[in-house]
């Protein structure tokens, strides 16, 4: 057996008896505070027209939830790696609880503002320890575990337009602060998760500690980018479907703002089934099989959907959430495998990096739209998906340079 396999094995030992019940309650967790979050782009065809905001402010909101989440998660990451910090996640949840009800009061845009950077500050504390708590509870199957804790996460992004049509559009803004409850929940869950994290992370963290990179760090640093331009076009692309897809069925095909929510939550729902696809293809194929046909398996679809009538926009909207959402676990996985030992700061700078770009994605797209339209929007970003071409230059990661993993 190689020093590799060995390292392997060893990290995989004591998780082949983690609990099934935790990854499914950080999975659930996830669920609850995406819903939380979700309502906030939900609700924006109501702000818009009780704060007169344009398109170029809505794009802000986006950002500030998103950036602030950027550009805390990789630190925390990094930070909990050193130092493990599981009830962070109880923190978490409840500095969402609070940006939440400060959205539902708000009276200017600038408290819209505030509360939205405080529900992305929830989101940096939540997801790198739920992330490194779903490694932990995955028995060594890293593509499942990572698949289930997104899909939780996605299924509660999806839920949050149905929640926003049939509760909060009926019953206003303040109608938000209902959804607390949801966020108490979530913080009694997450501080018994976080009592069963700590004995787990105990267990591992020297064992982890002892594998180094797999390949050199010349080939470590190109892959990592490559991974990160990935993201990006998937979640650019996303961005433009979360932020603008009810404006645009709107304008485009005059339907109602409760149907724009249904199709909406159509594209969400496809894209929650795609994320755990992905993660179980993942662990039977490789990761870097599914982001190939991930990221350029939607391309024809994206391609087509600018032009397309409306029963075929909805169809097409769907494949391309189901095959697209796919990307997202296995670019984590295959970043965690490449750094070895930084769970947290990788699942940090992904998670992060992904809610950053979908931020600034959604500004740069709202100034567009406001200057071209919104038709216009998805026509540019129709050719997102040619960057999955750099797929190419991705390593293998079942053929690592053994002269750069450290000797046990």
């Amino acid at each position: 057996m190689t020093t590799l396999e060995s390292s392997r094995s060893a990290l995989r030992a004591p998780m082949a008896t983690a609990s099934l019940a935790v990854l499914v309650a950080v999975s659930f967790c996830h669920l609850l505070n995406d819903v939380m979050q979700s309502l906030l782009v939900a609700v924006y065809p109501i702000l818009k027209h009780d704060y007169a905001l344009t398109f170029w402010q809505i794009g802000l909101l986006t950002m500030a939830f998103q950036v602030t989440a950027s550009l805390l998660q990789p630190f925390i990451g990094y930070f909990t790696d050193k130092r493990p910090v599981p009830y962070s996640t109880t923190i978490g949840m409840g500095s969402t609880f609070v940006g939440l009800l400060m959205l539902a009061f708000a009276n200017s845009y600038a408290s819209l503002i505030m509360g939205a950077a405080c529900v992305g500050i929830g989101s940096a504390i939540f997801h790198p320890e739920s992330s490194r708590i779903a490694r932990l509870a995955s028995g060594g199957r890293h593509g499942f575990a990572q698949s289930l804790f997104q899909l939780g996460g996605n299924f509660g992004t999806a839920i949050g337009p149905l929640l926003a049509a049939f509760i909060v559009l009926p019953r206003g803004q303040q109608s938000l602060a209902w959804f607390g409850l949801i966020a108490l929940v979530g913080m009694a869950i997450l501080w018994k998760v976080s009592q069963w994290a700590a004995t787990a992370q105990s267990k591992s963290v020297n064992q982890q500690r002892a594998v180094g990179l797999l390949h050199s760090r010349r080939r470590t640093a190109v892959a990592l980018t490559v991974l990160t331009v990935l993201v990006f076009s998937k979640n650019v692309y996303m961005a433009s479907i979360t932020s603008y897809y009810t404006f645009y069925a709107i304008h485009r095909f005059g339907v109602s703002v409760q149907t724009s929510q249904l199709l909406l939550f159509a594209f969400l729902g496809a894209s929650a089934v795609g994320t755990i696809l992905g993660g179980l293809f993942g662990d039977r194929f490789g990761a870097k099989t599914v982001i190939w046909f991930s990221i350029l398996g939607c391309l024809p679809f994206t391609l087509a959907l600018p032009y397309a009538d409306f029963n075929w926009t909805i169809a097409l909207s769907v494949l391309i959430g189901l095959i697209l959402s796919s990307a997202f676990p296995a670019i984590v996985v295959f970043a965690q495998e490449l750094v070895p030992g930084r769970v947290g700061m990788i699942a940090g700078i992904f998670f992060g990096f992904a809610f950053g770009m979908g931020g600034i994605g959604a500004a740069i797209l709202g100034i567009v739209a406001d200057a071209r339209g919104i038709d216009y929007v998805y026509e540019v970003c129709s050719y997102l998906p040619f960057l999955g071409l750099l797929t190419v230059f991705l390593p293998r990661s079942d053929a690592p340079e053994c002269d750069n993993v450290k000797k046990g």
